[in-house]
């Protein structure tokens, strides 16, 4: 633990200056992270921008090195894995879920294409779109999955031929730091740098002059900061924020086949997934049934420290989301409210909340309205499915969706009227796979990750237009 330092120019570099890294589970600081100056985060820009020549120019280094960090990425996962957990909090058996994701994402976009287009090639003339990389990139990334998300950004816009200068969440900096020094052995320097700091050095990266792109996934609030601050020099921006997903189940859903995946689908990570289903809006007629279901699970499952056998939830991961969930589930039940599971803290230190259902709110409740990305899932009930569909697009977001019904093709049709950039039919949030677009709608974000189009995010167009190279016949 007292190894870990951020990475500039392919060293390992400490500074002076450290702040604490919190261990949900007990509410107490278990070690420092390096806190970089403002001269680091100056060498650290200039040496990506340095290192981007060579780099954006040899596509074949680019796809074997990215190669070698999936299988580096997979070795680290042990080693890695309880440091992940105590600063996070999750359960020490969920760390290797975001180790696999990493290199399965650093494989993918290793081997994926990016052609060059010929748009007209006839006697008149000769027209090519060439997919040039930006240059230096600023990524920011959250303390939910703070290696799998980071390397939703590292993997393309590395193989785009971009360098990247990435800042990890303060409350969950320690894992991405040792990565970023891992991939020391198989980055050329300057390629990735990896800098920790608490604010304002977020805000410093945005504002620098030169990064050509801002990546970042977090907040909505956040997102429009970051986007104002690129707004300057015209920074392109990639925003992946904030989601209040729902969930349709129609009236001809088995429940009873349904309700462990309803659960997961809102519970895993303790709700704090951007896409979790938030809130569910089932036909009057399966209210009830559903409820039990899902309040019998949430009164079962185990939920401990990260190091705890057995437990499948953890705390949240810092005090000011505990201190929301607890605001808002409290808002709820005085607005009338029924808890049919937790509703409260849970008796012990750090930042534990019992898994909560909740039914017969008010459809005012922020937990409603709002995105509480914690274990806390508000259930509510409609007679007329175009109603539930106009709930369900009611307010900012629009991230994921899911309708759930013994009918595919009817749980499509509905599905295709809810606004969101994911909607799945009887799961959710399945499509989170390199392959496939993802990416919000209003206020959920700007832009999209992974598959080609999240490696054309990295990229600008350039248009090639010649003489023609064909004669005339």
């Amino acid at each position: 633990m007292n190894a870990i330092a951020m990475t500039i120019n392919g060293r390992s570099v400490g500074t002076g200056a450290t702040f604490p890294v919190i261990d949900p589970s007990t509410g107490e600081a278990f070690a420092e992270a390096p806190a970089a100056s403002p001269e680091q985060l100056e060498e650290a820009m200039a040496t990506a921008q340095g290192a981007f020549a060579s780099w954006s120019r040899d596509e074949g280094l680019r796809r074997r090195a990215l190669k070698e960090a999936a299988g580096l990425v997979m070795e680290m996962a042990a080693d890695l894995g309880p440091i992940l957990a105590q600063e996070q909090g999750k359960p020490l058996a969920d760390t290797g879920i975001e180790f696999e994701a990493s290199a399965e994402w650093l494989r993918y976009y290793a081997d994926l294409e990016l052609p060059r287009e010929i748009v007209q090639d006839d006697a008149a003339a000769y027209a090519e779109i060439v997919r040039r990389p930006l240059g230096v990139v600023a990524g920011i990334t959250p303390w939910n999955y703070p290696i799998a998300l980071a390397f939703w950004k590292i993997a393309p816009a590395l193989r785009a031929g971009n360098t990247l200068v990435l800042k990890p969440s303060p409350y969950t900096p320690l894992s991405t730091l040792a990565v970023g020094q891992a991939l020391q052995s198989v980055l050329p320097p300057g390629v990735l740098n990896v800098i920790s700091g608490p604010d304002p050095l977020g805000a410093a990266m945005t504002a620098h002059a030169i990064p050509r792109k801002l990546t970042f996934t977090g907040s909505t609030a956040t997102g429009r900061k970051v986007m104002a601050s690129g707004a300057n020099d015209l920074k392109r921006v990639t925003l992946e924020l904030g989601g209040n997903d729902p969930a349709v189940i129609l009236d001809d859903a088995d429940i009873s086949a349904i309700a462990d995946e309803l659960f997961w689908g809102a519970f895993a990570n303790n709700g704090q997934v951007c896409v979790a289903i938030k809130r569910i809006y089932v036909h009057e007629s399966r209210h009830d049934e559903l409820v039990e279901a899902l309040a019998e699970r949430a009164r079962s499952v185990a939920v401990g420290a990260w190091n705890e056998e057995g437990a499948l939830l953890g705390p949240l991961c810092n005090r000011p989301q505990f201190e929301r969930v607890k605001e808002l589930v409290a808002e709820a039940i005085g607005m009338g409210a029924r808890v049919a599971a937790g509703g409260a803290p849970m008796d012990r230190p750090g930042f534990f909340f019992q898994p909560t259902i909740l039914a017969d709110l008010d459809e005012k409740a922020r937990i409603v309205s709002e995105e509480q990305f914690g274990p806390a899932l508000p259930i509510l009930s409609y007679s007329d499915v175009d109603d539930a569909v106009a709930r369900a697009n009611a307010g900012p977001f629009g991230l994921t969706a899911s309708v759930w019904s013994s009918d595919p093709i009817r749980a499509a049709n509905v599905g295709l009227g809810i606004e969101a950039g994911q909607v799945q039919v009887n799961g959710h949030a399945m499509g989170l796979q390199p392959h496939l677009p993802f990416g919000g709608l209003k206020s959920s974000g700007i832009g999209v990750e992974n598959g080609p189009w999240g490696l054309h995010g990295f990229t600008d167009i350039q248009l090639l237009y010649a003489p023609p190279r064909r004669a005339a016949a």
